[in-house]
C-alpha cells in the first residue's frame, strides 16, 4: 500500500515507517501537526508530540518526500477513551490534514503511526482513518518496549531526548543525549521505578536527527536551550528549544520502498513542505442509513422466519434463520438483511439495541459472497450504535441450503447492561490480526471473555500461513494468545471451551495433525506459564471440532475460544472429562450406565460456569435404542440410526444427560446462555423434524419437572454442519450438543 506517515519527529514514528517498508509498503508522504505559535515548544495535548517541531520541516528534504503540516487549532474536548467526532477537538485537525493529503495524493490508502501502548492515541488515529477510508498501520503496537528500543538502536536510528519528565531523568544531565547512550540507564530506571523504556508513559520524548530513511541528509543540532517547567521537583520536567541547526548532505540516497519511488508532479514535489489550512468540520461526515434504505428489504412471510431464545434475563442468546431462502433473494446478503432486521426488531422489543450485543455468530451459505455479506452487516451494526464497543464475531460457511434453510443464519449473545470491556484494534500491526470494521477481537463481560474466531493470519501482512493447516492452527493459537494477554490471561490456562472449525477442504491426515499441534501447543504454553511463575489456576478446556464447507479467506481452520477471567484469583475451577456418575430422576426411565460418561465433557467453575459438550455417535444411538426398547444391542438396526423413532429416543437421551450435567453441578436450565445442537446434513434427517423432536423432549421434561419452564420459542438452535465431534479424528457424531450455563 502507498502510505502517508504521521511524524512527530520521535523515534517511534520513524521506526514505524521502517517497519512499513519492511512489510512491503511504500512511504509516499509525511504528515505533521504543529503548534499554532512557532515560539511554543509544547502543547497541553493528549495526542501530539510537538517538542522540536521547528526542525520537522527538514524531514521533507532529508527523505525526499512531500511533507504536509497543519497548525493545531483544536484542544482536548472529547476525553473518553472511544473517540466520537467532536467539533473543536484536536483530533479534527488530524482529519483535516489527512483529508488534504488524500485529496492531493489519491493513491494513498494507509496511514502509519508510532503507537506502542496508548489506546487513547490508537483509537483516535483509527477513527480518522475509518472516516477517510484509510487503513491504519501500527507495526509497533503491543511490542515489547525493551525489544523495540534495542531494535531502534541496532537499526541506526539516531534520536536524542528533547523532553524528560520522570524520576531519575535530570534535564541538565539527560536532555540532548542519544537513545543508545541512555539505554542502560533507562532499563535501570525500569527496574527501580517501573518506567516505560520507550517513554510510553510520557517519561521522555525524542527527536530523530538521522536514520536509514534519511537518504539525502542528516540533521545536525548546533545550538539549543534547555527550558525547565518544574525545577526542583522530584521529577523535573525539561524540554529542548532548538536555536540553530543545519543539514549535512549524504553522498548516496536510499530507496524508500522495495519498488521504484513514485514521481509526483506538483504539488507532490519531493522535498516540498505544504501547510494545510481550512476549518475543522462542524459535524460528523458519517452518513446514517436512511429509513427508506433500511426498509427497502424483501418482505417475507412470518411463518418462514424462525426464532430461538434462551430464558436467562440478564444475558441470553437470540437466533434467527429462514426456513427457505426467499424466492426473490439475490444471495446471502439479502437473506442476511432480512434476518438482521428481524433480530433488530426483537432487540428493540426487549428494550435493547445492537450496543447490548456481546457476540455474533454469522453463518452464511456461500463464502464467495462474504464481501457483499459484510457490506450488509455494517449497514446494521455500526460503531455509532455501539458506543461501548462493537460485538466480537465469528463467520462460518454452513451447508444451509442442504438443510433447506435460507442463505444466512444469525446468533447473537445479548447482555442487559453496558459493563462489557471490548478490545477493538483496527490497525494492522505485528500484534494480532486487525479487525477493520464493526467487529472486535474480544469482549469481556462478567468474567467471560468471548473471543472472535481466529484464523492463521500473519498479523503484519494479514495473509494466511502458507505452510499447511497445522501451521495455520499454530498461528491462530498465537493470535488468540496475544488477544488473551491483553486481558492478563492465557488460552492455555483460562479457556473453558475451544471450538475448532475445520474446512472440509482439509484432508483427514492434515486434520489429525491439527489436533496434535493444538495439544502440543497448549501443553508447551502451560509449562511456560508455570516457568514464569504464573499464579493462575489452570483450567483444562473441553473441545469441540466442527467440520464445515468453508471458512473466510479459504482458511483450513478457525479457532474460537471462550475464556474465564476471574475477578477473584482464588475462584475454584474444575475440569471434568469423565464426570462421576450419579442418578437423576427422569421421565423416560433412563438409568445411568458406564458408557454414558464417554458421551460427555464438562468444564465447571464452581458456582459460576457450567459448560457441557455432549457427543452422540452411531454406536451410542444403538445403545440408546437397546436401553429404551429393552432389547440386545445386536438386535438394533445400525443402518437406520437416524430413523425418526431412533432420533426421538436420542433427543430425549440428550436432554436427560444435559439436565443431569447441569443439575448435579448446581445449575438449572434458567442459567443457560446458549444451547447449540449440531447435526450432519448427510444424515438424512430434516432440521425441522429434529427441532420438533428436541422441543417435544424439552416439553416432556417440563411437564414432569417443575424446575424447567418452557417459553414460546425453543431455547436451543439447530446448526447444520458436515460433521462434529470431540476430536479431529472423529467428527462423525450423529448429534453434538454444546451448552453454556452461567450464574451471576
Amino acid at each position: 500500500m502507498k502510505v502517508v506517515a504521521l511524524v512527530s519527529g520521535g523515534k517511534d514514528s520513524c521506526y514505524a515507517m521502517m517497519k512499513c517498508i519492511e512489510y512491503g509498503h511504500e512511504i509516499v508522504a509525511l504528515a505533521n501537526l504543529m503548534p499554532a505559535d512557532d515560539s511554543v515548544d509544547e502543547l497541553d495535548s493528549f495526542m501530539y508530540q510537538t517538542v522540536g517541531h521547528q526542525i520537522i520541516a527538514s524531514y521533507a528534504e532529508c527523505m525526499g518526500l512531500p511533507l504536509f503540516r497543519r497548525r493545531i487549532q483544536g484542544s482536548t474536548r472529547h476525553q473518553t477513551l472511544n473517540y466520537k467526532t467532536t467539533p473543536g477537538d484536536e483530533v479534527e485537525d488530524m482529519f483535516v490534514l489527512l483529508n488534504e493529503v488524500k485529496r492531493q495524493i489519491p493513491s494513498i490508502t494507509a496511514v502509519s503511526s508510532g503507537a506502542i501502548a496508548s489506546d487513547y492515541q490508537r483509537l483516535r488515529v483509527e477513527s480518522v482513518c475509518s472516516r477517510l477510508g484509510l487503513v491504519s498501520l501500527a507495526y509497533l503496537w503491543k511490542q515489547d518496549q525493551s525489544m523495540l528500543l534495542h531494535e531502534m538502536i541496532t537499526n541506526r536510528i539516531w534520536a536524542i531526548t528533547v523532553k524528560v519528565a520522570a524520576i531519575g531523568l535530570v534535564p541538565s544531565k539527560h536532555l540532548g543525549k542519544g537513545i543508545a547512550f541512555l539505554n542502560t540507564h533507562l532499563h535501570k530506571l525500569k527496574e527501580l521505578y517501573g518506567i516505560n523504556v520507550c517513554g510510553e508513559g510520557g517519561e521522555y520524548e525524542t527527536l530523530t536527527l538521522d536514520c536509514p530513511l534519511f537518504g539525502n541528509a542528516r540533521i545536525v543540532l548546533d545550538e539549543f536551550q534547555i527550558v525547565l517547567h518544574s525545577p526542583g521537583s522530584i521529577a523535573s520536567v525539561g524540554v529542548i528549544h532548538p536555536l540553530a541547526f543545519h543539514l549535512e548532505n549524504k553522498e548516496t540516497a536510499i530507496s524508500l520502498s522495495n519498488n521504484d519511488k513514485t514521481n509526483y508532479s506538483s504539488p507532490e514535489k519531493k522535498g516540498s513542505v505544504f501547510e494545510v489550512q481550512g476549518d475543522c468540520p462542524q459535524r460528523s461526515e458519517a452518513t446514517c442509513q436512511s429509513n427508506a434504505e433500511r426498509n427497502n428489504l424483501v418482505e417475507v412471510r412470518d411463518d418462514i422466519i424462525y426464532i430461538s431464545r434462551t430464558k436467562k434475563d440478564n444475558i441470553f442468546s437470540i437466533c434467527c434463520w429462514l426456513q427457505d431462502s426467499c424466492k426473490n433473494s439475490a444471495g446471502s446478503h439479502e437473506d442476511l438483511a432480512i434476518v438482521l432486521k428481524h433480530i433488530e426488531s426483537q432487540l428493540i422489543g426487549y428494550g435493547f439495541g445492537w450496543g447490548h450485543v456481546l457476540y455474533i455468530h454469522l453463518y452464511i451459505a456461500d463464502m464467495n459472497e462474504f464481501a457483499m455479506v459484510n457490506e450488509t452487516y455494517v449497514r446494521f451494526i455500526t460503531q455509532e450504535k455501539c458506543p461501548f464497543g462493537v460485538p466480537s464475531r465469528s463467520t462460518i460457511e454452513l451447508p444451509l441450503l442442504q438443510a433447506s434453510l435460507g442463505k444466512a443464519y444469525i446468533e447473537v449473545l445479548v447482555a442487559n447492561d453496558n459493563s462489557k470491556n471490548v478490545l477493538h484494534v483496527q490497525s494492522i500491526s505485528s500484534w494480532a490480526p486487525s479487525c477493520i470494521g464493526p467487529y472486535s477481537q474480544a469482549t469481556l463481560h462478567k468474567e467471560i471473555l468471548h473471543m472472535a474466531g481466529q484464523l492463521g493470519l500473519d498479523p503484519a501482512t494479514m495473509t494466511l500461513c502458507n505452510e499447511g493447516p497445522s501451521a495455520e492452527l499454530e498461528q491462530a493459537l498465537e493470535n488468540s494468545e496475544a488477544v488473551a494477554n491483553v486481558f492478563n490471561c492465557s488460552i492455555s490456562t483460562s479457556t473453558i471451551v475451544f471450538t475448532i472449525y475445520c474446512s472440509a477442504n482439509t484432508p483427514l491426515p492434515e486434520r489429525l495433525e491439527i489436533q496434535e499441534k493444538q495439544d502440543c501447543f497448549l501443553e508447551e504454553m502451560r509449562l511456560l506459564q508455570l516457568e514464569y511463575g504464573s499464579k493462575c489456576k489452570i483450567l483444562y478446556p473441553i473441545f469441540l471440532y466442527v467440520l464445515v464447507p468453508d471458512l473466510p479467506k479459504r482458511a483450513s481452520v478457525e479457532v474460537k475460544p471462550i475464556l474465564f477471567v476471574p475477578e477473584d484469583t482464588e475462584t475454584a475451577v474444575t475440569s471434568v472429562q469423565n464426570p462421576n456418575s450419579s442418578t437423576v430422576a427422569n421421565c423416560w426411565g433412563f438409568q445411568h450406565a458406564q458408557w454414558h460418561d464417554s458421551c460427555i465433557q464438562k468444564c465447571v467453575v464452581s458456582g459460576k460456569i457450567c459448560a457441557v459438550i455432549l457427543s452422540i455417535t452411531e454406536d451410542h444411538v444403538a445403545k440408546i435404542g437397546s436401553e429404551s426398547l429393552g432389547v440386545n444391542e445386536k438386535d438394533v438396526d445400525h443402518h437406520n440410526s437416524v430413523s425418526k423413532g431412533n432420533m426421538e429416543r436420542v433427543s430425549r437421551f440428550c436432554v436427560y444427560l444435559l439436565d443431569k450435567g447441569i443439575m448435579e453441578n448446581g445449575f438449572s436450565w434458567e442459567d443457560t446462555m446458549n444451547l447449540r445442537i449440531y447435526f450432519p446434513t448427510n444424515s438424512g434427517i430434516q432440521m425441522e423434524t429434529l427441532s420438533l423432536l428436541f422441543k417435544n423432549a424439552m416439553n416432556e421434561l417440563a411437564e414432569t419437572d417443575q424446575r424447567v419452564e418452557i417459553g414460546k420459542e425453543p431455547i436451543f438452535n439447530i446448526v447444520p454442519v458436515f460433521g462434529s465431534g470431540s476430536s479431529a479424528a472423529s467428527m462423525d457424531n450423529i448429534i453434538t450438543c454444546e451448552l453454556f450455563a452461567r450464574k451471576f
